[in-house]
């Protein structure tokens, strides 16, 4: 499934398009200010979500698990507190743990 602005799902008032839902974001100024790298992981498991049948609002909450999970773990390797095999092994595990 190709996720596009015409996708349509339940909002907070009914069925809507994705297109009308970034529309009425950016009018109340919640415009995306999110870089763009991190979108694209986003998009990714947000797209994998969808194709297996989850509702948008549940594949965007799994996608930002994803992301926050993910900067937890190479925050804490930045700091020194874990090792690159712990980081590694904690991203693999993230990414069976959401997308097997």
């Amino acid at each position: 499934m190709k996720i596009s602005l015409d996708i349509r799902f339940n909002g907070a008032h009914g069925p809507i398009t994705l297109h009308e839902a970034v529309q009425r974001l950016r009018e109340q100024g919640l415009a995306c200010t999110v870089a763009a790298d991190v979108i694209d992981q986003k998009v990714t498991i947000f797209a994998d979500c969808v194709e297996r049948g989850f509702t948008p609002l549940r594949s965007e909450i799994m996608a930002a698990y994803y992301v926050a999970e993910r900067d937890a773990t190479t925050e804490a390797f930045d700091r020194g507190l874990i090792t690159q095999s712990e980081l590694e092994t904690k991203h693999a595990a993230l990414v069976r743990q959401l997308l097997a």
